[in-house]
C-alpha cells in the first residue's frame, strides 16, 4: 500500500491542479503536440494534458501516441493508467527508473514535478544512474546534488530542438552551489528561460519553496526572466504582467532575482563604487588548521593539568566552533574566560624535545587509533598538526544568521572551524581595529546572502573564494570616518552584547551608508528589506530541513 511516508521517501509530492494545468497550458500549444510526464505519479499532469488537448481540438483517437509517462512506482503507474482509462485515454505509461530511459528527442513538451530527494537519502545505484544521465548531457554534478538536478537535465534530452520544458523545481535552483551546473546548462540549452516564484507556499504541508521553470528553444540564452506570483490561484493572470530580466555572470548564483530590481540595482551601484571593495582587497582568506581529530588534539586546561602536559607542548587556540565569537574583537581576557569555563583553548603541539607527558599523550593517541585518521596518515609525524599563520581577523563561514568578522586581539592560532584573514601591509592596523565594526552594515549583510551558499538546515556558508568577494567598506572610506567609528564602538558593544543586530546595523548604517556614502533613508529601507527577504527564505529552508 502506498502511504505518505513512502511517497516522501521517493520524493513524490503531488502538484496542486492549478499549477499542473498552468504548466501544461504553457507547454502544449498544438493539437498534435506530443507530451512526456517523467515521474508521472498518478497522472496529474497527463490529466491536465487531456483537458488542454480537448481545448485545442485534438482527435482523441490519436492521444495514445501523444501522451507518455514514466513512473518507477508500479502501483502509481497502474493507478495512472486506470484514471486515464476512465477518460477513454490509452496513454503509454512505462514502469521504469527514468534515469535508465534512453532519451529520444521526439517530444514537443516535457512537463512534471521531479522527485525531490536530498543528497543524504539519494545514494547508491540510483545516484550513480542520475549522475551518469546528467554527464551524458555534458553536466557534471557534485556529490551534494539532490535528485531533481539530474532529473531536469535528463528530461531536456527528450525534447525536440524547439520543444518546451515546464517543471516544478525547488527554489534552491537559484541559490545553492551544487545547482550551478544546472543553471549554466539551462542558459546554454534553451533560447528562453523563465521562472515563476510565489509569495505564498503552494504545496500544502510542505515548507520547501518552489519555482516553476518554463524553458523553450535551443539557441542559448543570455539571461533569464522572472515573475513573482502571489499563489497558485493567481497563475491565471501571469501572462498579463511584465517579466523581470536577469543576466547573471557565468559563475554567479541567481540569488539576486529573489530581491527587487531596485534593491539589486542599488546594491550593485554601491559595491561597484569606490566606497566598497571585495574583502580580498584587504587581505588573504584561509582555512584554519586541520587536526584530524579535535577531541584528541584540542585540550582544555583540565586536560593539560590532568595529563601533566607542559604548556610548552601546546599552543593557544581559539576554541573549536564559533558560538563564542559574538562581538567584533576577541581579547586575551575573553580567551582566559573561556579557559576557566572548560573550553578547549589549547592545541597539543609537542616540541622537538617533547616532555615525557607529551610522549605519553602521543602513545595514548596511537593506542586509540588516532593516527589512522586520514589527515594524520598524510603527515609526518602524525601527531604534529600543521599550523597556519596567526590571523589578524577571524571570519565565521558557517552561520545561521550572518558571517562575523572578529579582530584576533588575543593573537591566537585557529582550527578549521574558522577562516583566518591576514591583512595586507599598509591596512593592517586600520583593518584590525575598524573593519569588523564597519562590516555591520546593510550592504555587507546583503552581500553575504548574495555571494554565499544556502545549505540544508538554513546555514549560510562562504567558501574561501566567496569570502574574497564579500563586499566590505574600502580602506579609503574607513580612513575618512575612522574617528567617528571609534566613537561609535561603545554603543555597538552594548547592542551586540544584547544580541540586538538591527540596532548595531542601524548605528553603522547611519554613519557609513547615510553620511559617508549618501544613501537615503528610503534606499536603506530597500536594502534592509532585500536582506531580510533572503534571510527569511534561508531560515524557512532550515525549518524544513528535516521534513523533506
Amino acid at each position: 500500500m502506498d502511504t505518505p511516508r513512502l511517497r516522501k521517501a521517493r520524493g513524490a509530492f503531488f502538484t496542486p491542479p492549478e499549477v499542473a494545468q498552468y504548466l501544461v497550458d504553457w507547454a502544449v500549444r498544438s493539437p498534435e503536440d506530443r507530451l512526456l510526464e517523467p515521474s508521472c505519479g498518478e497522472a496529474g499532469f497527463l490529466l491536465s494534458a487531456v483537458a488542454r488537448l480537448k481545448e485545442l481540438g485534438a482527435n482523441p483517437l490519436l492521444w495514445s501516441p501523444q501522451l507518455s509517462g514514466v513512473e518507477i512506482h508500479q502501483e502509481s503507474a497502474l493507478a495512472a493508467r486506470d484514471v486515464l482509462a476512465r477518460d477513454g485515454i490509452d496513454a503509454d505509461i512505462a514502469v521504469a527508473n527514468f534515469f535508465t530511459c534512453t532519451p529520444k528527442p521526439e517530444f514537443n513538451a516535457v512537463v512534471g514535478n521531479p522527485p525531490y530527494i536530498r543528497y543524504q537519502q539519494f545514494s547508491g545505484a540510483a545516484r550513480a544512474q542520475s549522475l551518469e544521465a546528467a554527464l551524458s548531457q555534458g553536466v557534471r554534478l557534485n556529490g551534494l546534488a539532490s535528485s531533481w538536478a539530474a532529473f531536469v537535465v535528463h528530461a531536456a534530452a527528450f525534447l525536440k530542438p524547439e520543444g518546451r520544458l515546464a517543471v516544478v523545481l525547488p527554489a534552491e535552483l537559484l541559490t545553492v552551489g551544487y545547482a550551478a551546473e544546472v543553471r549554466r546548462f539551462l542558459l546554454r540549452r534553451f533560447s528562453k528561460v523563465r521562472l515563476v516564484m510565489f509569495e505564498q507556499r503552494i504545496f500544502p504541508g510542505v515548507l520547501e519553496e518552489v519555482v516553476l521553470l518554463l524553458a523553450e528553444g535551443s539557441r542559448g540564452a543570455s539571461h533569464f526572466e522572472l515573475y513573482q506570483a502571489k499563489n497558485a490561484e493567481s497563475l491565471a493572470s501571469v501572462g498579463a504582467h511584465t517579466w523581470t530580466e536577469h543576466a547573471p555572470g557565468v559563475d554567479e548564483k541567481w540569488t539576486p532575482a529573489l530581491v527587487s530590481g531596485e534593491a539589486f540595482g542599488l546594491y550593485r551601484s554601491v559595491v561597484e563604487g569606490e566606497e566598497f571593495s571585495p574583502l580580498l582587497d584587504w587581505g588573504e582568506t584561509y582555512l584554519g588548521a586541520v587536526t584530524g581529530n579535535n577531541a584528541y588534539f584540542a585540550l582544555s586546561a583540565d586536560d593539560v593539568a590532568r595529563r601533566g602536559i607542559a604548556l610548552e607542548d601546546c599552543v593557544k587556540i581559539c576554541p573549536p566552533g564559533s558560538r563564542h565569537l559574538a562581538g567584533t574583537k576577541f581579547t586575551g581576557e575573553a580567551w582566559r574566560a573561556l579557559l576557566s569555563q572548560g573550553e578547549r583553548c589549547f592545541l597539543f603541539y609537542p616540541r622537538v624535545k617533547a616532555g615525557e607527558a607529551a610522549k605519553r599523550h602521543v602513545r595514548r593517541g596511537a593506542r586509540q587509533g588516532v593516527h589512522r585518521a586520514y589527515k594524520c596518515t598524510v603527515r609526518t609525524p602524525w601527531w604534529k598538526v600543521p599550523l597556519v599563520q596567526v590571523p589578524d581577523l577571524f571570519l565565521t563561514y558557517m552561520n545561521h544568521d550572518r558571517p562575523r568578522l572578529i579582530s584576533n586581539d588575543a593573537r591566537l592560532h585557529i582550527l578549521n572551524s574558522l577562516y583566518g584573514i591576514k591583512l595586507r601591509d599598509g591596512v593592517r592596523r586600520l583593518g584590525r581595529e575598524l573593519l569588523p565594526v564597519a562590516c555591520l552594515n546593510s550592504i555587507t549583510l546583503l552581500g553575504a546572502e548574495i555571494v554565499g551558499r544556502s545549505y540544508g538546515g538554513g546555514l549560510l556558508k562562504l567558501e574561501p573564494r566567496e569570502a574574497d568577494r564579500l563586499p566590505v567598506p574600502s580602506a579609503a572610506l574607513l580612513k575618512s570616518i575612522s574617528k567617528e567609528l571609534r566613537e561609535l564602538q561603545p554603543q555597538l558593544s552594548v547592542a551586540l552584547r544584547k544580541r540586538d543586530l538591527p540596532a548595531a546595523v542601524a548605528l553603522v548604517d547611519q554613519l557609513l551608508l547615510s553620511q559617508a556614502v549618501g544613501i537615503s533613508d528610503s534606499q536603506l529601507a530597500v536594502l534592509r528589506t532585500a536582506r531580510e527577504v533572503l534571510f527569511q527564505r534561508r531560515r524557512a529552508r532550515g525549518q524544513n530541513s528535516g521534513s523533506n
